[in-house]
């Protein structure tokens, strides 16, 4: 069955069947899919990590497809009703809502009008109809022969069959796919008015009467409208070709014409049409639309979290992270170049109490005893407390001798949470929950991985109708991105927070723990074997996790780089072959040269595949890299803008914040971010704004338009000089 699953996957995904089959087996050995991505390249024959999760995906959805096959087909052959032709059908059919169309018939059911009509008699009546061989006689007489205690009148009788007829039309899985294909292509999406009282804002006025093609309502605008409709606000309907429908199901159901119950077949058909069939389309459809929905809502937000984790830290830095607030103040808590936390302040410069002066003093003395960023948070008070920080950089220039102060407005989306949480009150137990969450923001500048995987991704607000998509897959799409993005930087062992180390491929939480208490007990790790007495921390998980753990000015420099162990002796051939120790200076620099060479020669003289050796230069000629120093730094800045200042025309630097399917929201530096649709994002056509932007990014953009009464900016990137 492993070789079937390998060559429909291989097929999906435009890959070999051999390269499916053997990421099969390594998955099937519990190999996690960092692991296999970077450390068994000649096993996939180089198989990305998307490409992994993707077979693995499918492989779990085709495993739960046999499985449930096996289900439906013990279920029907205990009912003594499996035949060759059913099993055929069940052994053929590619997707669940095949097996389920086929199962449909022979499901156990609650009892329906069709269960009555059967426990009455009248189900050979419905076969004599259906067989639709009698052409002459009187169809009341006909029916009369079914008459009993329970069917006092022939139009009883002929009710009752048409009942049986009705559910088994509307249960044939021909008939359903059918029905379910053309109602998927021609129906339209309906949508009114239900109750206005519970739109007060009027966020669903676009909707109050509308009308689109099923197949052409884009995720975000269904998610929207599913929103109203789960509020009371909407009213929605699927509006299908009904009569062309039943016409469509008469003809495949009719084949004698001159049959004597023709009109009852026909009745039948449209009945079982109206009643059952078409509220279960509508139903699966929509219920079909919400879920491609939710995976291209759990897409973007997948991809917009893996760049704001993927941000580069801002290292060497002092920082104080503002979480603002008005009539509780503002927090400022300082932590040192290591994210230490130095201590903290609460100054009160806005309403009620209005305490700017003081407010602009306690900040200047933080700068003059060594801050040299202001990260104040992005929510409440923050574009007042952005003022308040321009004015004090303003003024600290004038008299710090040799440094720049700057701000930056940081996403403080999630701060909350982790304040609250346990684990934030393990670590700052003396701090209440606005200071830790100040101690947050400036970390989360420092290092944005390290402290955005202390949060739940679902609370980092990068995404778009979060709340309202599948929670469960949701979760599990995101547990994805963080564990991605955390092998693809690697950790430094002895500094990781157990949230962040929990993420390392084969890791759980309990043995992250153990790592952190190893370490607080008895010093940091000098080796990574050390990693091999740490309790609950067993040979695969050792195999799975090592390469992500680096262990910076330890005993061996090959330690801190993504070199797995187990190449350790590739390595000690390679500097054998370069007449080196390892240590040189010049290391880099001669591994640099051998990369530009013939690799295959090298990687036979050394007895290693080709990808790995591949892997190991770029370590070696890079020691101690991490991936994110290759990208732009964040956007500081040194004064401020309102939106009185803007004016069309304007070109400005801004940070891209999120990317949703119809444009992306920058922050300019005024207190809305501005909107650039996908309309204005180049100078071309582009299926999606990922195609130009992601999070994080720092884009030049010109003022459209805007609107202060509704706070909106509209801002393009296409002709910026």
């Amino acid at each position: 069955m492993t070789i079937n699953f390998a060559q429909t996957i291989a097929a999906e995904l435009d890959v070999r069947a051999d390269q499916v089959a053997r990421s099969i087996e390594l998955f099937d050995a519990d190999n996690t899919i960092p692991f296999v991505a970077r450390y068994r390249k000649e096993v996939t024959d180089g198989l990305d990590e998307a490409q992994l999760r993707t077979i693995l995906e499918r492989l779990t959805y085709l495993r739960n497809l046999e499985a449930r096959k096996e289900t439906v087909l013990a279920s029907i052959e205990e009912q003594g009703k499996l035949t060759d032709e059913l099993r055929a059908r069940l052994a053929a059919a590619a997707t669940l809502q095949e097996v389920e169309d086929l199962y449909l018939p022979y499901k156990p059911k609650r009892r329906t009008r069709a269960t009555i009509a059967r426990e009455r008699g009248l189900e050979p009546l419905a076969e004599q109809i259906l067989a639709q061989a009698t052409t002459s006689g009187n169809v009341e007489q006909l029916a009369a022969a079914f008459l009993n205690d329970d069917v006092p009148s022939a139009a009883e009788a002929l009710a009752g069959a048409r009942d049986i007829i009705a559910e088994r039309v509307a249960e044939d899985a021909t008939v359903r796919a059918a029905v379910r294909d053309r109602t998927r292509r021609e129906a339209f999406l309906v949508t009114s008015v239900g109750d206005k009282s519970k739109d007060p804002r009027g966020i669903f006025t676009d909707y109050y009467d509308y009308r689109e093609q099923l197949s052409k309502v884009p995720p975000h605008r269904l998610l929207a409208i599913n929103r109203g409709e789960r509020e009371g606000v909407l009213k929605v309907k699927l509006d299908s070709p009904d009569d062309d429908l039943v016409a469509r199901m008469q003809n495949m159901v009719i084949k004698n014409p001159r049959s004597v119950f023709t009109g009852h077949l026909r009745e039948a058909v449209a009945d079982g049409y109206k009643r059952l069939l078409a509220p279960s389309i509508e139903t699966g459809l929509r219920g079909e639309l919400t879920e491609n929905s939710d995976d291209h809502a759990i897409d973007t937000f997948a991809a917009n979290l893996r760049q704001l984790l993927l941000q580069p830290p801002v290292k060497g830095k002092t920082v104080a992270g503002v979480d603002p607030g008005f009539r509780t103040g503002c927090k400022v808590a300082v932590v040192d170049a290591t994210g230490k936390f130095l201590g903290g302040v609460t100054i009160y410069p806005h309403e009620p109490q209005k305490r700017w002066k003081e407010a602009k003093a306690e900040l200047l003395k933080l700068l003059a005893n060594g801050v040299d960023i202001l990260a104040i948070g992005n929510g409440t008070a923050s574009r007042e407390t952005e003022s308040l920080a321009a004015e004090v950089i303003a003024e600290a220039g004038k008299t710090l001798q040799g440094r720049s102060p700057a701000y930056i407005i940081v996403s403080e989306a999630g701060a909350s949470v982790y304040s609250a949480s346990e684990l934030a009150r393990a670590e700052f137990p003396d701090l209440d929950v606005s200071m830790r969450g100040a101690v947050s923001i400036a970390r989360r500048l420092q290092d944005p991985l390290a402290e955005l995987v202390k949060i739940d991704p679902k609370s980092i607000g990068v995404g778009l109708y979060q709340h309202d998509v599948n929670q469960k897959q949701l979760a599990g799409a995101l547990d994805g991105v963080v564990e991605s993005a955390v092998n693809h930087v690697g950790v430094d062992v002895n500094t990781a927070s157990a949230p962040l180390l929990s993420y390392i491929a084969g890791i759980s939480r309990r043995v992250a723990d153990a790592v952190v208490k190893q370490r607080e007990e008895n010093g940091p790790f000098r080796r990574r074997a050390e990693l091999k007495k740490v309790k609950g921390l067993g040979a695969k998980t050792y195999e799975q996790a090592i390469g992500f753990l680096k262990i910076p000015g330890g005993d061996d420099p090959l330690d801190n780089t993504f070199i797995h162990p187990e190449s350790y002796p590739v390595v000690e051939r390679l500097f054998a072959y370069l007449n080196v120790r390892g240590d040189e200076k010049s290391l880099p620099g001669q591994v640099d040269k051998l990369r530009q060479g013939n690799l295959a020669e090298l990687a036979a003289r050394l007895e290693v595949g080709q990808p790995t050796l591949a892997d190991i230069l770029e370590s070696l000629a890079k020691p101690g890299r991490d991936p994110r120093d290759e990208l732009p730094p964040p956007l500081l800045r040194q004064d401020v803008l309102s939106m009185s200042d803007l004016k069309e025309g304007m070109v400005l630097t801004g940070t891209v914040r999120n990317v949703v399917d119809f444009g992306a929201f920058v922050d300019i530096g005024v207190k809305q971010d501005g909107l650039v649709h996908i309309s204005q994002m180049a100078n071309r056509f582009i299926k999606s704004p990922f195609e130009v932007v992601s999070v994080g990014d720092i884009v030049k953009v010109k003022v459209l338009s805007v609107d202060a009464n509704r706070g909106r900016i509209g801002l393009t990137m296409k002709e910026v000089d």
